[in-house]
């Protein structure tokens, strides 16, 4: 990426930062104290990693040589049984844990169940609601000409939740970072702009492209066939112009 200059050969400022063109084309405003920042904070997290894993070496250095785990425990379990001078016999000890496993699982199954629905109601609100509140697909500046949903339909799976936080993927399964906060992850609007502009039918979802335009349709005019819907028209008409271009697409 290349510094952008005025016609005087002067560093062109946005919000007084420097702003860089990269090689695609798009200008972004380089917040060099954010960067700063950003590096002493992966220095302190790199820092604090090395720490936790040199406690872990040092804890568990007395247990080298034991290989089997399953076998130690076992023992362990043995010895503890004789120490403790239980004159029970060995498979009622066993029905006893068994039943002990049983309303403990009983237990965890039912919070994982509820754990689950949580994820559910939050995946549908943090995710869900950023593409109905997006300004890339909502609002006067919106770029996209389909509907939220269906946005979400073709990119919705590129997003996860990871520590109560949106993160995005790119088509190669890597996580989305941010251009104007170097070492920052992309926030939601960044990362669906990223998304779009590697999206090989893009030319087709946005407005003012091709087949977007505000009076384009495709009537099967002369062919037999009826109308495949209108990019720029109305929701139902839009719905249906994508079905026809893109009968794969999932449905809601």
């Amino acid at each position: 990426m290349k510094l952008k200059l005025d016609e005087n050969g002067h560093v062109v400022l946005q919000d007084g930062k420097p702003v860089y063109v990269h090689d695609d084309g798009k200008e972004v405003a380089f917040d060099a104290a954010g960067t700063v920042q950003t590096i002493g904070r992966l220095n302190a997290e790199a820092k604090s990693h090395r720490e936790r894993a040199e406690a872990a070496e040092g804890k568990y250095k007395p247990f080298e040589g034991i290989d089997d785990a399953a076998a130690a425990r076992k023992a362990l379990e043995t010895v503890k049984n004789l120490d403790a001078k239980k004159l029970i016999d060995a498979g009622e000890v066993e029905t006893v844990k068994a039943e002990i496993t049983k309303a403990f699982q009983t237990q965890l199954d039912q919070a994982t169940a509820k754990s689950q629905t949580l994820e559910q109601a939050l995946y549908a609100e943090k995710i869900g609601g950023s593409f109905a509140r997006s300004p890339l697909i909502v609002g006067d500046k919106a770029k996209l000409a389909i509907p939220a949903d269906l946005v979400q339909a073709r990119f919705g799976s590129a997003f996860k939740i990871e520590d109560g936080k949106v993160v995005a993927y790119d088509t190669q399964g890597q996580k989305i970072y941010s251009r104007s906060k170097p070492g920052e992850l992309a926030d939601f609007d960044e990362a669906l702009d990223v998304l779009v502009d590697q999206y090989p039918h893009k030319d087709s979802i946005l407005k003012g492209s091709g087949a977007s335009g505000g009076g384009a349709s495709n009537s099967g005019a002369g062919s037999g066939q009826g109308p495949k819907g209108n990019f720029g028209g109305t929701k139902t008409e839009r719905a249906a112009a994508i079905a026809a271009r893109f009968p794969n697409l999932p449905q809601n």
